[in-house]
């Protein structure tokens, strides 16, 4: 009845869409603007009138852009549904065919019309020369196209999709939205971009020929010359998913199969290399093996052997990356190690297998997921990793830096960079499915939710041995690379003076204080300041996003379901190269003109670190019994009030993961941000790269410093967070025992009571 009754004039969130888009379409100006649209200085630019800051509908008064009128007659249509009943058929279906042909024209008009006119032959065949030309969109374009989607799944929910819940209708209708447009569409026109030729034509002939090229795939290597890009990145790539994986399983079985005291320490030293930006380990390892490096130089005076550059290539790659990605193999076996349920293993030995037999034929197979897991992550972020390999590569080229030259050297050949691009994301999603063949169908579930106080066994005092040597020796070498790190930080000029000094701090980060008051005057302050500000803005977008995709996929059942994830997900598979190389390309001309803006680094982050949201959600969801959902429902709330006054209260810890990874991520992302950065919105990341070229190291380690201190900081508040949250009666007693007269009392007067 209450819903009835709110459709007696217009729906209500009909009227609210409707006049979404036409305060984009009258009000707002529909193309983007030289200033930030915030400061409202559009306002005082010959607003509304003057091209460049007024609404389409004052553009289509004085005859221009006349390719927007139509928008004009969509957004009036719905007016037509006055006083008709949600049920009506005819609302249904209006809406969904508004939205429909709103969405279908706003893109068709869009990529249709280019920076000069048309952009596809024919259409200028059929209509003749355009006049005018199209910019980027802007506000009003957003919020234009936002409400026809909008209308369009209002549409589809009068109509009985998904139960006819307008919320999850649209929950669906807008992830999908923003995952065709800011994953896919970047992706094929990156795909569609790698046929293009030099004269602006499009080749099939030229495109074969690059992706099959001799500097791809030679194997000269074998001869005495090089391999090819494409191998060196394969082979790189299966080394250290090996390796990870295998150092990843040691920690593990440490911190959780041994008496080890010292667990917390490795805790923290796995830590450490997730929140330091990718290269610095790499800067690290040349500080300490390179020509001028302490131990080069330690060794060659002891033993008079002449210092060469073995560590630039392969050798140093390799050690920089198993360092830096070991620890997201320890991060995902540790919880699987863990999960082997002890029953399994006692009855292994009540059988009279030893040690070494249940550890070989009942423990390690049951870790295999986990293992084909963390051989994945350990290959994606080896094929993803430029920091590295631009600080360690020498003549060893990969697959990450090819690209980024193609596109900021001397070359500028976008076709070559797509083609590198396909080839990358050829390996990562091949491995992926090769992950899942190789785990096959079988079940490795252990926990069948029954009670299980059994003990995990000891391991054989052998491989116990071999584990505390290795781990041993990997916590000394990274303690000693990060007493290099910040110890370099202070020294003048490693190499050859090593008087300690605070000069690199002092220009990146000195504050001065003028007549205007205090003054930021230290080098780094512009790109620190907007890495705080991009990292802030996309940490809870990509937490809200994710969640919200974790609801629909948790909570909900609709057509397409698996398609929905496989889409959500396809981000995490494809390398933050692929992503830059895809952003550039699609976004740098309009109809969606983003290069250069913060906009496009938001963007980035929030869909690259989106499935960790997902993720994160699912695991907490999947722990919240649905009968409080349908609890809710019962006492009359709809989907939205249950998701954001039931739900998620109870899902804080997935929340705060979501927060905690994807400032992290935005604050030492290099593969995907180097393509997109731009003067007016350096990250620090690429900042430090730009000192790395100049070698500058100092200052590169001082600042690389100071962002491990800050993370530490921002990680250290969000764990205060989550563990003050509390569950149940557990840590409460204090409080409760402060009101049990007064709960206890009605209780004793209640009838029936016992």
């Amino acid at each position: 009845m209450r819903a009835e009754s709110s459709t007696a004039g217009f729906h209500p969130t009909v009227l609210l869409w409707l006049a979404v888009g036409w305060i984009g379409y009258a009000v707002v100006p529909w193309y983007g603007l030289d200033d930030n649209f915030f400061l409202l200085g559009w306002l005082l630019d010959g607003y509304p009138l003057d091209d460049d800051v007024a609404p389409a509908l004052f553009l289509n008064l004085q005859g221009q852009k006349l390719w927007l009128a139509p928008f004009a007659l969509l957004l009036a249509l719905p007016l037509t549904l006055y006083g008709r009943n949600r049920n009506d058929p005819l609302f249904g279906k209006l809406l969904i065919a508004v939205g429909a042909i709103g969405m279908g024209w706003f893109f068709m008009q869009g990529f249709g019309i280019g920076l000069r006119g048309w952009n596809f032959a024919w259409l200028n065949q059929l209509f003749g020369e355009l006049d005018d030309r199209q910019f980027g969109m802007g506000y009003g374009a957003l919020l234009t196209v936002t409400a026809f989607l909008f209308l369009f799944c209002v549409g589809l929910a009068a109509r009985g999709a998904v139960g006819g819940d307008v919320f999850v209708v649209s929950a669906i209708g807008f992830v999908v939205a923003t995952v065709g447009v800011f994953i896919f569409m970047p992706v094929l026109q990156m795909l569609a971009n790698a046929l293009v030729t030099p004269d602006g034509g499009y080749s099939l002939g030229s495109f074969i020929s690059k992706i099959f090229s001799e500097r791809l795939w030679s194997l000269g290597c074998f001869t005495g010359t090089r391999c090819g890009v494409a191998l060196n990145s394969l082979f790189l790539a299966i080394l250290v998913g090996v390796l990870t994986t295998l150092l990843g399983l040691v920690f593990a079985l440490v911190a959780t199969r041994t008496g080890f005291r010292y667990r917390r320490l490795l805790r923290a030293l796995t830590v450490l290399p997730i929140i330091t930006p990718p290269f610095v380990i790499g800067l690290a390892i040349i500080l300490l093996f390179g020509l001028s490096g302490a131990v080069t130089q330690f060794v060659s005076g002891i033993f008079g052997i002449q210092p060469t550059r073995w560590v630039y290539g392969l050798p140093g790659l390799l050690m920089a990356q198993v360092l830096a990605f070991t620890p997201i193999a320890f991060l995902v076996l540790i919880g699987v190690v863990e999960g082997v349920s002890p029953s399994m293993e006692e009855a292994s030995q009540t059988l009279r297998a030893n040690r070494w037999q249940t550890f070989w034929n009942v423990s390690l197979p049951l870790m295999r997921p986990g293992l084909a897991n963390a051989f994945l992550l350990g290959f994606i972020e080896s094929m993803a990793d430029f920091g590295n390999p631009l600080v360690l590569g020498g003549n060893f080229d990969v697959l990450s830096t090819e690209i980024f030259f193609a596109i900021v050297g001397a070359q500028n050949d976008p076709a070559q960079a797509a083609v590198l691009a396909i080839v990358l994301l050829f390996f990562t999603l091949g491995a992926f499915y090769a992950q899942r063949f190789w785990l096959g169908r079988k079940s490795y579930t252990t926990m069948s939710g029954k009670g299980d106080a059994g003990v995990h066994p000891r391991l054989p005092s052998l491989l116990e041995k071999g584990l505390f040597t290795v781990a041993g020796l990997w916590a000394f070498f990274t303690i000693f690379v990060y007493a290099t790190i910040f110890y370099g930080s202070f020294v003048t000029r490693w190499g050859i003076d090593y008087s300690l000094t605070l000069q690199h701090y002092v220009k990146s980060f000195s504050i001065g204080r003028t007549e205007h008051g205090i003054h930021f005057s230290g080098a780094a302050w512009s790109s620190f300041w907007t890495t705080i500000e991009i990292a802030l803005i996309s940490a809870p977008l990509t937490a809200a996003i994710g969640l919200v995709t974790a609801y629909l996929l948790v909570r909900q059942h609709f057509k397409g379901k698996e398609a929905f994830e496989f889409g959500t997900m396809l981000s995490f598979a494809i390398p933050g190269t692929v992503i830059g190389v895809a952003y550039v390309i699609a976004f740098n001309v309009p109809p969606i003109e983003l290069t250069g803006t913060g906009i496009i680094l938001v963007l980035s982050f929030i869909f690259r670190n989106m499935p960790v949201g997902v993720r994160a959600g699912i695991a907490s969801m999947s722990q919240i019994d649905k009968s409080l959902d349908e609890s809710s429902l019962t006492l009359g709330a709809n989907s939205w009030q249950t998701f954001r006054k039931v739900i998620l209260p109870l899902l804080r810890p997935a929340i705060l993961a979501a927060l905690v990874y994807s400032f992290v991520r935005a604050m030492t992302a290099i593969s995907a941000i180097i393509f997109l950065v731009s003067a007016r919105y350096d990250m620090s990341t690429s900042y430090i790269v730009g000192r790395v070229e100049n070698n500058e190291y100092g200052i590169a380690i001082a600042y690389s410093t100071v962002l491990i201190v800050v993370m530490l900081i921002v990680i250290g508040l969000m764990q205060l967070v989550v563990g003050s949250r509390r569950i149940g009666r557990r840590g409460v007693e204090s409080d409760m025992s402060q009101s049990r007269t007064n709960v206890a009392a009605p209780v004793v007067q209640t009838p029936g009571a016992g």
